[in-house]
């Protein structure tokens, strides 16, 4: 990974230096990832603070364990409906 020491001050100039403006083929597979990345660890991250299994999650949102592996993963992005039953199953509120 590159870094700059601290010295950037405009990451969207990097993102589109690196990955093409917003809208590009390229830039929107970027943006895709980035945002199953950091789906996925919110969720895995609270599963594991909720001090819950994959198996107990996908039982009180009706789905199964393959499903909430994937997820957490980056194998796939759930939808938003999904996400808040997730959360919600977890006991997070959002504010």
């Amino acid at each position: 990974m590159e870094t700059n020491n601290h010295k950037t001050s405009d990451y969207s100039a990097v993102l589109e230096q690196r990955y093409g403006k917003l809208g590009t083929t390229e830039r929107t597979k970027f943006d895709e990832e980035a945002y199953a990345f950091y789906t996925s660890q919110i969720l895995l991250n609270a599963r594991k603070e909720a001090q819950m299994t994959q198996s107990k999650l996908a039982e009180r949102i009706n789905a199964t364990k393959s499903y909430i592996s994937r997820i957490e993963k980056e194998m796939i992005t759930p939808s938003v409906s999904t996400f808040y039953r997730i959360i919600n199953a977890l006991g997070i509120e959002l504010r």
